[in-house]
């Protein structure tokens, strides 16, 4: 079993503290980090043990990088541990992105500013395209991994599927598959047992204090979304967000990406908050800060109340519209966390639920790849039709209307990233200005 050593609370919380502040590159990048310093600098926690809360984070729906910090609080200083190092992981990010949301809903249409985004679009589409290479490369280990992924695939892009029931789909044909047809997905992402117990408890982190924080976080949950719709009514947007939020934080399994699809999906094409290419600013306003990449929903709140202020001004809404979904984005995340990590043990040696897993996860693959096409479409061009055939949904391009100059950024961001590996914050920054300079010679 592997021992937690005495940590001082202060140390802990200025620990937490550089690593929200220092948490760029995405989820891998933001793991990365904390495995360097809290199990080779600190050694607050050793390899085993980070490995095994780890998987169990990656269960879960939501940002799995944050709740990673949440667990490993909570096994240091219990459940206040636990609250000190999911916030300080999320709050640095989660002021610089509400910031950024403000510059960008009040000189978005200055010519400048909407050049550097073209060229932010264009190197996050190839930010997509990695993050499929990268998710594919774990989770397709078998035929019948790659068939689920295309079958996710069409699912949303032509049938336009919603992602929740992909999910469920995804849920239910692993564990038949299981039944039936055992080791047929073998290969593929493995949430199996860890290699070592987690060990014994350390003071403060037993089930009761454990689950009692999780009663508190789920009537902290709810309550304010039951409050808001009861109050001002299923129409109002706050209500909306909040609502919305709720489910995703309830649905999203796969990671930032396909948590981003799902939101892609029904916030521009469902509630009309956001056009598809202030989708992609987001996401690039998110990538250049520290924190999870699940904040671009926070940009999308802020945006979404800016826009349906309803008699208040425009910055305030927009203000409580980015608090709203940070909230209900976050909240359940200490939920689950403090909810499972007494039966960590009990949930890793589940076969039926590591089946079921493996095929979300191969699910995902295709999601993601969804997500990257539809950004291509609006990155490249600048009218793309929906047709409908039947069931069949088809995004058909103005061919005419493509832009060279995204093409070629495109291309460029790719190289840099994907064959150079330079840093993502630097692509991001020099697709920027490689937009502004295109923009000042044209």
């Amino acid at each position: 079993m592997s021992a937690i050593p005495t940590v001082g609370f202060g140390e802990a919380a200025r620990t937490w503290a550089r690593i929200g502040l220092l948490s760029f590159g995405g989820p891998a990048g933001q793991i990365a980090l904390m495995h360097r310093i809290l199990v080779e600098d600190k050694r607050w926690i050793d390899e085993a043990r980070f490995l095994h809360a780890l998987n169990y984070c990656m269960l879960l729906p939501g940002p799995e990088a944050q709740q990673l910090a949440t667990y490993v609080g909570w096994l240091l200083h219990g459940v206040r541990g636990g609250v000190v190092a999911g916030i300080l992981f999320v709050l640095p990010g989660a002021l610089v992105m509400l910031a950024l949301a403000t510059l960008y809903a009040g000189y978005a249409d200055l010519a400048l500013v909407d050049a550097a985004f073209l060229g932010i679009k264009a190197a996050v589409l190839v930010v997509v395209v990695e993050a499929v290479l990268r998710i594919g490369r774990r989770a397709l280990k078998s035929r019948a991994a790659v068939a689920i992924a295309v079958a996710a695939f069409v699912a949303i892009f032509f049938l336009d599927a919603p992602f929740p029931l992909i999910v469920l789909a995804a849920a239910v044909t692993g564990t038949l598959l299981h039944r039936l047809r055992p080791g047929l997905l073998a290969g593929g992402t493995s949430h199996g047992p860890a290699g070592v117990t987690a060990g014994a408890t350390t003071p403060g982190t037993g089930a009761r204090g454990a689950f009692a924080a999780a009663a508190v976080c789920l009537v902290l949950w709810v309550a304010p979304v039951a409050g808001l719709v009861a109050v001002l009514g299923p129409d109002s947007v706050f209500s909306q967000i909040a609502l919305f939020f709720s489910k995703m934080a309830v649905v999203t399994f796969g990671g930032a990406y396909a948590v981003l699809s799902y939101v892609a999906q029904q916030a521009v094409e469902g509630y009309g908050w956001l056009a598809p290419g202030e989708m992609l600013d987001g996401l690039g306003l998110a990538e250049t800060t520290p924190g999870p990449l699940i904040l671009v929903t926070q940009f999308v709140g802020f945006l979404a109340a800016w826009r349906e202020a309803h008699g208040l001004s425009p910055w305030l809404a927009g203000a409580a519209g980015a608090a709203l979904t940070l909230w209900v984005t976050f909240v359940p995340c200490f939920l689950w966390i403090f909810l499972g990590a007494p039966f960590i043990e009990r949930l890793r040696g589940n076969r039926a639920l590591d089946a079921a897993l493996s095929t979300i996860t191969a699910a995902v693959v295709g999601v993601v790849l969804n997500l990257g096409v539809w950004f291509a479409l609006h990155v490249f061009f600048a009218a793309v039709d929906e047709i409908r055939l039947g069931p069949v949904r088809l995004f058909v391009p103005a061919w005419q209307t493509v832009d060279p100059a995204a093409v070629g950024l495109s291309a460029l961001a790719a190289v840099a990233l994907l064959r150079f590996r330079l840093p993502m914050p630097a692509v991001l920054a020099g697709a920027a200005a490689l937009g502004v300079a295109l923009a000042s010679v044209s």
